[in-house]
Order: C-alpha cells, then structure tokens, then sequence
C-alpha cells in the first residue's frame, strides 16, 4: 500500500480496522493505474473481489470515506493565513451504460447520469489542497419539463441549494484564524447565495451573470451600465490556461472597479422582505483582442474591501485559479475514466 494514502486517508472511521486497510489497498490500486478497469487495478480475482465487496458493504458511507480526506484537507489549510474555495458542477455522462441503476436526466435530457458538484481547496498562490466537500446526486426524472416552475420555489427546494450547501460546509469546517475565499462562476450569482450569513473570514469572489439593478453614490441603474460610466482605474497582463473554447495565451486587461449595493430581485418569492447587498465589483475587459479571437472580459462581485490596484489584482487573481477546479473534473472523467467504469450503481 502507498504510504500517501495511509497518510491521507489516517482519519478514515469505517467502523472496522479491515474496512481502513481494505480502502487504503482499492484507494493505492486505482491511483497506481488511474486509467484502469477495477479488475486491471486491483491485480488478481481477490484484490477485485475485495473492492467490490467493499463497495456493496453497507456498513460503509460514502460520507465517511470524504470526511476522511476534508480532514487531512483542513490539516493542510491551517498551515496558511489564506485560502481559496472554488465551487463548481460537473456531470458524469453514464448514457451508454443503459443497465446501470441510480442514473437521472442530465442537462441534455435525454442523457442519463449523474451530477457533482464540489468544493476544492487551493493555497493563495494556487497549490491544490484537497477536496473540501462533494455532493453527488441523480436528477428524478419526472421533473423533466419543470424548469419554468423554478422561481415560485424556494431556494431549499432548488437544485440551485448546492452553492448555499457549499459555502455553509466551508464556513463551518474552515478554523475562524483562516481567511476563506470562495469563488465561483456565473451560476452562483444567486441572490440568496451572495446575502447567506456569513463569519468575519469568510468572503465571496463571484462571475457576475445577473445585469442586476444597483444603487451607486449617485442613481440606481444597472450593474453594466455603473461599472462602465466609471473610471479606468489601469491595466494587467495575465496568462489565461487552454479552455476547450479558447487556446492558451496571454491577455491585457483594462482594468474598473467600484462600490454597490445589489438590490433585491422583484422576481425573488420573498422580495418584501430582503435587502440590499454591499458589494464591490470588478471589471476587466480586454479593448484589443488578437484578430480572430473572442475578447476576454470578467464582471465579478466580491464581498472583499478593495482599497487599492493590488487588491484589484489580487482577486483577478484569485479568481483566475477557478480552471484549477474544471481540470480536477477533468482529470476525474479523462484521466481516472469514471465514466468508463462499469459499475452496476449510482451508489458505487
């Protein structure tokens, strides 16, 4: 067995010392050959036969077996002042395997599989620290077609709940000494996720997606149209990483920011009741773009006290290391292959 996973996995309550040693040999297999069927990793019939009785055990949780990594994770973080929480969702695409058990619509729906979602740590100049939390669940078919009912429900009864899910289990596990920053995209422009209670280390570094109404020093206007009356306040030249819709390359960006409140969205079931959100928001737009290439632009709202063009930066920063979150699901379905694996179940 490799000595990283009796390292990683050391706080692992299965309820049974075989059960430990039993999950450290299946976690040492696969990472050996990542790529690999269960049988190929596992080397002969018993090492199969053992992960798979394993995995039908039904005295062991999926939930232990996380909690073991978020704890080895939280060791890790306490060794930094600051830390980065990226959320993000992912699918796993199990359409071709028609006999397998457990399986919901995806986003294109006549496709079958699972969602996941996850939280994952990284230091603030970007070095992995672990998975915080993951959520893994299937979509019950018979809500196909029911998207449109979606803002008469409250957040709880959203799939949307996720983000709030994600951040309240970061808020809770993340020590009070330890600065968390969470970001995330577009999708977590949600009301109810930007005004959740938060504790002093916590703040929020998110992709605007709403052209919500703001009140500035002067007026209430749009979120696009406030941040672009405002001032220039410089540029900066970043690296962007290779996306499967853009090529790796460098970009300068112009850069804006400035304060707001975000005001209640109308739509929103308990609009009578909310209140307005203080936010700083953030504007970088590339003015030139290479001939052929779309322009680079991110309209983030942060909850961080900008003071100056370093705290600016710093948050592009930060937020630029959300790619590191799309490689982890990556390497999940393309290096490790789960949606190759031939599982009879959800659960498994």
């Amino acid at each position: 067995m490799s000595n990283w996973a009796i390292e990683e996995l050391k706080y692992a309550d299965l309820g049974d010392r075989r059960r430990k040693e039993r999950l450290i040999k299946i976690v040492s297999d696969l990472a050996a050959q990542p790529n690999a069927s269960v049988p190929q990793a596992s080397g002969d019939w018993a090492g199969t036969q053992g992960a798979y009785d394993f995995w039908s055990n039904k005295r062991v949780k999926a939930e232990d077996i996380r909690l073991a990594h978020q704890k080895s994770t939280i060791e890790r973080v306490k060794q930094h002042e600051t830390i980065v929480a990226i959320q993000d969702t992912s699918e796993l695409n199990f359409t071709n395997h028609s006999s397998k058990k457990g399986m919901g619509h995806l986003d294109n729906k006549n496709s079958r599989g699972v969602k996941m979602h996850s939280v994952f740590c990284v230091s603030p100049l970007g070095v992995p620290l672990g998975v915080l939390h993951q959520k893994v669940w299937a979509r019950e078919l018979s809500n196909i077609g029911k998207k449109h009912t979606r803002k008469k429900r409250e957040i709880k009864d959203k799939e949307s709940k996720r983000w709030l899910e994600g951040l309240s289990i970061t808020q809770e596990v993340i020590p009070a000494d330890v600065k968390v920053v969470t970001v995330a995209d577009c999708e977590a422009d949600i009301y109810d996720f930007l005004a959740m209670p938060r504790p002093a280390n916590s703040e929020l570094l998110i992709r605007a997606y709403q052209n919500r109404c703001v009140k500035t020093d002067i007026s209430v206007e749009k979120l696009q149209v406030a941040i672009d009356s405002s001032e220039r306040v410089g540029e900066i030249t970043l690296e962007l990483q290779r996306t499967p819709e853009r090529k790796a390359r460098q970009v300068t960006l112009s850069l804006r920011t400035m304060s707001v409140e975000l005001q209640p969205p109308k739509a929103h079931i308990n609009y009578s009741y909310l209140k307005p959100i203080r936010v700083a928001v953030i504007k970088a737009e590339e003015e030139n773009p290479p001939v052929g290439e779309k322009p680079v632009t991110w309209l983030l709202l942060t909850t961080i006290k900008i003071n100056d063009f370093n705290g600016i930066v710093q948050c592009l920063r930060w937020y630029s290391y959300r790619w590191l979150i799309e490689r982890y699901h990556y390497t999940l379905k393309s290096g490790c292959r789960l949606e190759q694996l031939q599982l009879k179940s959800a659960d498994r």
